[in-house]
């Protein structure tokens, strides 16, 4: 499983997204702190096998949806009408500011279920072998890391 989420920096923080976005974009969201979200994945049968914070990345992905949504305007607006493509613009605008100053999140969560035999079926991790001795990783998948 690869769970995709936007979170809080930590599991103290409030979990509502905040009025304006309950009321306007994400009615009854919630978010949650990454230790929230890898407990519940463990309580529930899965064992996370790997996590990332795209925090960063995601800053700029959201001010280039940004750029795309002003630079399509009039097309949005046609297709939604004025108002929802305001909330839409106010919310990009808050998730950029949101994401670089660390007050909102997002995560990737890699888990996978265990057998009864405890295997997971997932393969090593590349360059890696039983013993711990380290083998050469191919060029191809040196190259998509």
């Amino acid at each position: 499983m690869l769970n995709h989420t936007i979170t809080r920096p930590s599991n103290r923080e409030n979990n509502r997204a905040g009025p304006f976005i309950d009321r306007y974009v994400f009615p009854d969201g919630e978010l949650q702190g990454p230790g929230t979200v890898m407990g519940a994945m463990h309580d529930n049968g899965l064992e996370v096998r790997h996590s990332e914070s795209l925090r960063e990345h995601y800053a700029m992905t959201v001010a280039a949806w940004r750029t795309n949504l002003e630079t399509h305007w009039g097309h949005a607006v046609r297709e939604v009408g004025e108002r929802r493509a305001r909330v839409w613009r106010l919310y990009l605008a808050l998730s950029q500011v949101g994401f670089e100053t660390n007050r909102i999140q997002i995560h990737q969560f890699l888990a996978v279920a265990a057998a009864p035999n405890g295997r997971s079926g997932m393969p090593l991790r590349p360059g890696w072998t039983p013993g711990g001795k380290q083998r050469s990783v191919p060029r191809e998948v040196v190259a998509h890391r």
